[in-house]
């Protein structure tokens, strides 16, 4: 019988993406074969019902191989995972990334393979030690430098799937950063749970700003280096002097902001108010004029009454946010905001839609405003790059993928900018 390789299918972050091709490299390393391998999102409860779904459509697309499933919602609910029909295998977060699951999951041993692999997440003190060399196109690479988050948001379960904070080591980061420009990529994005934790667990901790200084310091040939997301509240003196001081440091922040008014933020146990996202944003521009912003808010979080919703909607206004993700608030089974009053399906469903025509609003703005501006693309594809605050920009002429085109910004088509 021909055996095939094994088919992954990755649900939510971009954490998720960068382990799911840590795994890709185990399982090829281990022989693994005939097997679906589905890393599981739990940010909503709508994601876990996509994981549910996703496993069934690939069970039956692929009814003769084993199905192993993994990631967040596997994390922190494996029996349900474990009692459907289409699974074979549960493997926890911290199971995923290690050698002797997938060397378990060799043809010949995964019949004798323990069906649910899931230990403490919260016993877990340090990172995977499986790094990859970068992921997803050949212009951006990836970095993974922290997992876990300390906090306790009372709207997450994630912390119950990641474990608590923990981070790689400046000098593991620095070595591989070193190694991604050695292959020639020319931008790099630093990735975690809770980007800006990173560092507290280590010797004399180093702040998130300590190691973008070090990293750009130390790796002089990286052209561009962009950090994922942070929360403002506890960006550092570092953070800030390298947004002054480093060109090379992209100028595009993503904010784990939430919300904007300060009883929802007290309810969801944020540690910032209003006016601290506020302030930081304007910091942030004063420092780097050309900075944009992204940021998550949820729409419709318990107890939230329309005034308290119109405050969210202001603050795309107030923080001159430009890129939104936003979410409409579900309740997660085993977090405390599950248990708090709820708000009308109706009335989330239209905040979330109000608070994403803001955010469109906000890229047309943005896009409308660029035109005559020159940029340094990214290219990502022959006809498509991305600007120094993530903007796409299409060219008609094909340029070489992974290189950086400086060009002039002539028009808007749709959410993408149009190169001269």
């Amino acid at each position: 019988m021909d055996r095939r390789a094994p088919v992954f299918a990755t649900l939510g972050c971009r954490l998720n993406a960068y382990e799911t091709e840590a795994m890709k490299e185990l399982a090829a390393a281990h022989g693994v074969e005939d097997a679906v391998v589905v890393n599981t999102c739990a940010v909503t409860s709508e994601a876990v019902r996509k994981a549910r779904q996703e496993i069934r459509r690939l069970r039956r697309e692929n009814p003769n191989a084993k199905v192993i499933v993994t990631g967040c919602a596997a994390q922190t609910d494996p029996d349900s995972f474990a009692a459907m029909d289409e699974v074979d295998v549960v493997v926890g977060n911290a199971e995923k990334m290690q050698p002797q699951t997938w060397a378990n999951m060799a043809p010949d041993l995964i019949g004798q393979t323990e069906p649910v692999q899931v230990d403490d997440i919260m016993s877990v003190t340090e990172t995977a030690g499986h790094l990859i060399d970068g992921f997803g196109t050949r212009s951006r690479a990836y970095v993974q430098i922290q997992n876990g988050c300390d906090h306790r948001c009372t709207f997450c379960i994630i912390p119950f799937g990641r474990g608590n904070s923990r981070s790689v080591p400046a000098g593991v980061a620095v070595d591989q950063i070193k190694r991604l420009v050695e292959r020639g990529y020319n931008e790099v994005v630093l990735t975690g749970v809770d980007m800006t934790s990173w560092g507290q667990d280590l010797p004399g901790a180093p702040r998130l700003g300590d190691l973008v200084m070090r990293i750009l310091k130390l790796v002089p040939d990286l052209p561009r280096l962009r950090i994922s997301s942070i929360d403002s509240i506890e960006a550092d003196d570092n953070l800030m002097r390298a947004i002054a001081e480093e060109p090379r440091l992209m100028p595009h922040l993503h904010l784990s902001l939430q919300a904007g008014d300060d009883m929802i933020l007290k309810r969801m146990k944020r540690r910032h108010l209003r006016d601290d996202a506020i302030r930081f944003c304007e910091e942030a521009r004063r420092l780097r004029p050309d900075m944009t912003f992204g940021a998550d808010i949820i729409a419709g979080f318990p107890t939230e009454t329309e005034s308290m919703f119109q405050n969210s909607l202001r603050l795309v206004e107030d923080c001159d946010l430009t890129w939104l993700h936003v979410f409409p608030y579900s309740p997660r089974p085993g977090t405390p905001a599950a248990r708090m009053p709820q708000v009308n399906g109706k009335a989330i469903k239209d905040r979330a839609a109000r608070l994403r025509a803001a955010g469109d609003l906000a890229v047309t703005r943005h896009l409308a405003a660029q035109i005559g501006r020159d940029h340094a693309v990214l290219m990502e594809n022959p006809h498509m790059g991305r600007t120094e605050q993530f903007t796409e920009v299409t060219f008609a002429e094909p340029q070489v993928e992974g290189s950086i085109v400086p060009t002039r910004i002539v028009g808007v088509d749709g959410t993408r900018l149009i190169a001269g």
